[in-house]
């Protein structure tokens, strides 16, 4: 994505006649990394929670424990997948592996 934005940019200016080229390569870096930083303070903000015999996201997303199959994380990231084939992406958790310990435990009790 980043690529497309830089070489769009750097497009942009070609064809207006701009001599400095290159300065688009800086925009389309520098408008990436600040879409970023905005869409991150949206996902820090998402609260997951374990309550009763569901996992429940923000949105109206959630996944009965029972249902669990796989829970795993990828960098800071966790997984969950329901036997129906649905995943839930958990991003951002500062301990990945409590979060994964946390909902295979509550899986576990939703099963019992």
């Amino acid at each position: 994505m980043a690529a497309l934005a830089m070489g769009g940019a750097m497009a942009v200016l070609w064809m207006i006649g701009n001599a400095h080229v290159w300065t688009g390569a800086i925009a389309g870096l520098a408008g990436i990394g600040l879409r970023g930083w905005y869409l991150a303070s949206d996902e820090l903000a998402a609260v997951w929670r374990i309550e009763d015999d569901r996992l429940i996201g923000p949105g109206g997303r959630e996944a009965r424990l029972e249902q669990v199959e796989t829970v795993r994380s990828f960098g800071s990231f966790v997984q969950v997948v329901t036997g129906a084939g649905d995943k839930h992406l958990i991003k951002y958790q500062s301990d990945p592996a409590a979060t994964v310990a946390a909902i295979r435990a509550a899986a576990a009790r939703g099963r019992a």
